[in-house]
């Protein structure tokens, strides 16, 4: 099976050795998204709704790169620093996904990469047109 590397420059570029994602077959891997803006490479908002909502935002202009969007995910992993957040993860999750949610996981962590709050991976189910 093929990989194709999927790129765009309106999410954070990567600030390791991986691609933001990866397409294989019928399915898109998207890297984790931390808050950062994708011109500043800075981690953005004070506020745990902004870092959430950026987060969401830098999965869904991958997902666009990939020839999806956020609708296409089969499943969302979700790493919190603290879980006192989950609440507003779910509040914000249906305000970016709807029926039929993809699944999910979610996980307390002690740290993220540069002191981020809260990071998300997901997996996308896009089949070719054929």
């Amino acid at each position: 099976m093929s990989r194709e590397i999927i790129h765009t420059d309106a999410a954070p570029a990567a600030i390791g050795p991986y691609s933001q994602a990866v397409r294989a077959g019928e399915f898109v891997y998207i890297s984790g998204q931390i808050p950062l803006d994708p011109a500043s490479g800075e981690l953005v908002g004070a506020d745990m709704q902004s870092q959430i909502a950026r987060v969401f935002d830098n999965l869904a202009a991958v997902a666009e790169a990939a020839g999806g969007s956020l609708a296409d995910a089969v499943r969302i992993a979700i790493y919190l620093t603290d879980l006192g957040h989950f609440g507003l993860v779910n509040e914000m999750m249906a305000q970016y996904l709807s029926e039929p949610y993809p699944s999910r996981a979610a996980l307390g962590v002690a740290a993220l990469p540069k002191g981020a709050a809260v990071e998300m991976d997901a997996v996308l189910h896009l089949p070719r047109a054929g």
